[in-house]
């Protein structure tokens, strides 16, 4: 088979990514295999006795990962899978059998509902219903007063298709507690739970404890290469290990991913406040830069941004957006949006783009995003 064009599109986008000097973040999959894995090998020493043996079904580095996932979010046990897709269902299908019932409450912007093709019904053989469909995390009266009977309230922190957003603290204790007075369980889709912390003012065991079980990511935030952790309590992780197996996740060998995931935990881990400050920096900065431009309407949201992402979104097509990025990627060596998408609904025209702010980050001023912002809008004419 031949080079298809959008193997070329991906080739240059990320050929003008990994040589640009000045970027907001660097995505994992933004580098070359050669890259990744002398990265690996020259830290993963750093983190874990690499004179030990490689882990067999789960053992050694990767059970270090479950003990010290379980650890950092105050949870009983923990069981590391290799996708958090097969992780959140297993999740919700132990809850379900626990409970005797099968329904789970969650939002329609929720991962499981956009972005795994139905596998909760499919594969799980549950059901799924929606307290809100507005665009923002759901509130208590809501789950309170719905309607229909659910075992499991699913809650996503950060709520990544609606702009990441969060609530606030005392709206996320209400929502937990509006759920109880249902008898129904709490599962926290905490994909991107890491970076939480700052806009809750709580440390991440507080926040786990709101809920009777919660899966979180390593390649998300943490710049992993891939894999994700389920914690909760003893009887649930034992159960889950059983479902893992069943569903084909019971890899003989993970060490690759386990030792990043390490890495994350040690050094990124960390540093997400300061990600998450400058985060607030950048999109001052951003909106300010389409304030005074030519560009006739431009939202940054959520403003100021909860967590080290947010959504800019411009009255432009997609393509045009994806276009004058790369461009001002390749001319200039200065990265400020990667992909653009099309609004999901509404008028023709409008498209959205998601921003991170990790370390490259940091060295960014607000004179230097805007100053990026009007050489962006200067490649839209």
């Amino acid at each position: 088979m031949g080079v298809t064009d959008e193997q070329k599109q991906r080739h240059r986008r990320l050929t003008a990514w990994q040589r640009s000097g000045k970027v907001l973040a660097r995505a994992s999959a933004d580098h070359t295999l050669a890259e990744r894995l002398t990265a690996l090998a020259a830290d993963a020493g750093t983190v874990h006795d690499l004179g030990g043996w490689t882990d067999v079904y789960g053992d050694g580095v990767v059970a270090e990962v479950e003990r010290r996932t379980a650890d950092l979010l105050g949870m009983e046990a923990a069981a590391f899978f290799p996708t958090g897709t097969m992780a959140q269902q297993i999740a919700l299908r132990c809850w379900a059998g626990r409970t005797g019932d099968r329904t789970v409450a969650l939002h329609p912007l929720s991962h499981p509902e956009v972005h795994e093709r139905g596998a909760l019904t499919s594969v799980s053989g549950l059901r799924t219903v929606h307290p809100t469909r507005a665009p923002r995390q759901p509130t208590a009266d809501e789950i309170r007063d719905f309607p229909e009977q659910f075992g499991t309230l699913m809650v996503e922190l950060p709520l990544r298709d609606a702009g990441f957003v969060l609530p606030t603290w005392e709206e996320l204790e209400a929502v937990v507690a509006a759920a109880r007075e249902r008898d129904a369980v709490v599962h926290m889709d905490g994909a991107r739970l890491w970076e939480c912390a700052s806009h809750f003012g709580r440390g991440l065991p507080e926040i786990a404890a709101l809920a009777d079980s919660v899966y979180v990511s390593f390649y998300k935030s943490l710049d992993g290469l891939s894999g994700a952790v389920l914690a909760g309590p003893e009887s649930l992780v034992e159960e889950a290990r059983t479902w893992r197996h069943r569903y084909g996740g019971q890899v003989f060998q993970q060490y690759p991913a386990a030792l990043s995931a390490l890495l994350g935990l040690e050094r990124e881990l960390p540093r997400l406040p300061s990600y998450v400050a400058q985060a607030k920096v950048v999109a001052a900065a951003l909106a300010e830069g389409f304030a005074h431009s030519p560009v006739p309407w431009s939202r940054v949201h959520p403003e100021p941004p909860h967590t080290h992402q947010f959504q800019v979104w411009l009255p432009y097509a997609a393509e045009a957006l994806d276009e004058a990025s790369v461009r001002q990627a390749e001319e200039t060596g200065v990265t400020l949006f990667r992909r653009w998408s099309a609004a999901p609904a509404g008028p023709p025209g409008l498209s959205f783009t998601e921003v991170t702010v990790a370390a490259p980050g940091l060295g960014w001023t607000a004179d230097d995003v805007r100053e990026a912002v009007a050489d962006f809008v200067a490649r839209l004419a």
